[in-house]
């Protein structure tokens, strides 16, 4: 089983993630006014979706997070998908980003070698294919809260097909990413194992600063995949930045696992009407001050999720990569 998070964390002090992949797609004209979201892009621009992971890899992300987030069999069904097809619209997730990765990696190598500039300073960036959570198809904002009533057999009917196709179309590692609940992450880890080859990372959204959103305490739920080989990191990502160091402190006490913290902007997200609050916030938590904090603390792997930009990534490359 290779481990790409560790291959990159022996030789750099830092993981760098990409940000928000909806933010900038909304940019670049797209409505995501959709129970699709981000996915429904898929459908009719793609192209849209590789400008934003090469955008993302020139500002410096050592890793772009695929566009499957809320692309699900079951969601694509309901738009009169078949399956069939559904499944190769998860797939091209996978190669557009794998794509957007390999036209940035010889476009900078070119630069490199015309600078004559012989420094290691960054890895050859990776595709993390993106499992969200159950709540993310209800588009509801269920994602948040975790308690869906439903039982282990029906999660795992659901995430199989995502997570096979993910694999099968050559994600480096698979981000686990805001799952609510140690339900449906235990579910998830379990679908794991049945392909041993391919590692994960597992982050949590939370409910407070100690708590993921169902209420369990996030030490709770490292120690419960600390020992598990193929979870390669555990942390958190969409959650405000100000809750960050004190959950990372927690964590750093409870796992030698690394620590992936990807917050979002500070805004809050109101599922109702889709739609944002406090817009003029800024996220200072891809700023020095802070990630050095989080550095400290114990996080070795940070991005950005909803509401930052590559702007935002290219600030913090800047101060990790030089």
């Amino acid at each position: 089983m290779s481990n790409v998070i560790d291959d990159i964390l022996q030789k750099y002090p830092i993981m760098i993630l990409d940000g928000a992949l909806a933010t900038e797609l909304e940019q670049h004209g797209c409505n995501l006014d959709d129970p699709l979201w981000s996915a429904s892009v898929l459908l009719d621009k793609p192209e849209v979706i590789y400008d934003v992971h090469l955008q993302y890899f020139r500002a410096g992300a050592d890793c772009a997070i695929t566009s499957s987030y809320q692309a699900t069999v079951e969601g694509f069904k309901r738009r009169g998908i078949s399956e069939e097809q559904a499944l190769k619209i998860i797939k091209k997730t996978v190669e557009i980003a794998k794509q957007a990765r390999d036209d940035f990696w010889q476009e900078w190598q070119q630069k490199q070698e015309q600078e004559q500039n012989q420094q290691d300073i960054r890895p050859k960036p990776i595709v993390a294919g993106s499992i969200g959570p159950y709540g993310a198809y209800l588009a509801d904002g269920s994602e948040y809260i975790g308690h869906y009533g439903i039982t282990d057999q029906q999660l795992v009917d659901f995430h199989r097909p995502r997570m096979k196709a993910l694999i099968e179309a050559g994600a480096d590692i698979l981000a686990i990413e805001t799952i609510p609940s140690l339900q449906e992450a235990q579910v998830l880890v379990s679908l794991l194992e049945e392909f041993p080859e391919m590692s994960a990372w597992l982050s949590f959204s939370m409910k407070d600063e100690l708590s993921i959103s169902e209420g369990t305490p996030l030490v709770e739920c490292a120690k419960v995949f600390e020992e598990h080989p193929q979870i390669a990191a555990i942390g958190m990502n969409c959650v405000p930045h100000p809750l960050v160091l004190p959950a990372v402190q927690a964590l750093s006490s409870s796992t030698y696992k690394p620590i992936i913290v990807y917050p979002n902007s500070g805004e809050t997200y109101d599922a109702t009407t889709k739609t944002w609050h406090q817009a003029g916030q800024e996220c200072s938590g891809l700023g020095h001050l802070d990630a050095q904090a989080w550095y400290e603390a114990g996080a070795n792997i940070i991005g950005g999720c909803c509401r930052t930009s590559p702007s935002h990534i290219e600030a913090l490359a800047k101060e990790w990569r030089g």
